[in-house]
């Protein structure tokens, strides 16, 4: 039976389909919010994610087109034009930030980015599997998000989440409707994943 949509991955080997559905949209439905509630799953799945010494470096801050216009659309200002183009009907944008040193003793934390990728993959995922759609954003420019959303130091704004639900690709340019239904490509397992030696196949 054939993928019922065409940025399924079509992997290799069988994994979770919660991995295989995850892809990232720039179409959104204008007129369906994200409920507070499914909100807050998709922060209680980040807040399981491991992280050195469980700093959990990570931060969220939440704008709502329809909630709060003025703290969206400030954030919403900091992207990149080419983002901007296609963002302004997502319901929500969250701006992720990292703290760059430890708490307990604000030595650098080397794996303070390691850590928030990881919290962000276990939120996307979570929203895989509520039918939530994501897309990682990190066209958007650092200070003017710093400012938009009073981000303190040593915490770094890292990158943005645009979060609602799947909208229709033909709302977009043409471009961009063409990525939307473009199959996902990636390296062959082959390319990236070596045994005793880089650069020696595993077996």
């Amino acid at each position: 039976m054939a993928d019922p949509h065409p940025k399924f991955a079509r992997p290799d080997y069988e994994i979770l389909d919660v991995i295989r559905e995850r892809w990232s949209p720039r179409a959104f439905d204008p007129d369906r919010a994200v409920p507070p509630g499914e909100l807050w799953r998709l922060f209680e799945a980040a807040r399981w994610a491991p992280s050195s010494f469980n700093e959990q470096p990570w931060r969220f801050v939440v704008t709502d087109r329809r909630r709060g216009p003025e703290a969206f659309a400030a954030l919403h200002a900091s992207l990149v034009p080419s983002n901007r183009s296609w963002s302004a009907a997502v319901p929500t944008l969250v701006l992720v930030a990292v703290r760059m040193t430890h708490e307990r003793n604000d030595a650098v934390n080397s794996h303070a980015w390691y850590d928030a990728g990881q919290a962000v993959a276990f939120l996307a995922l979570q929203a895989t599997a509520v039918g939530i759609a994501i897309r990682q954003v990190q066209g958007f420019d650092a200070d003017e998000a710093r400012r938009a959303c009073d981000v303190p130091a040593p915490f770094e704004p890292a990158l943005i989440l645009a979060i609602g639900y799947a909208g229709d690709p033909a709302t977009l340019p043409d471009r961009q409707q063409a990525a939307e239904r473009t199959p996902r490509q990636r390296r062959a397992l082959t390319e990236f994943v070596f045994q005793d030696s880089w650069g020696r196949s595993f077996e």
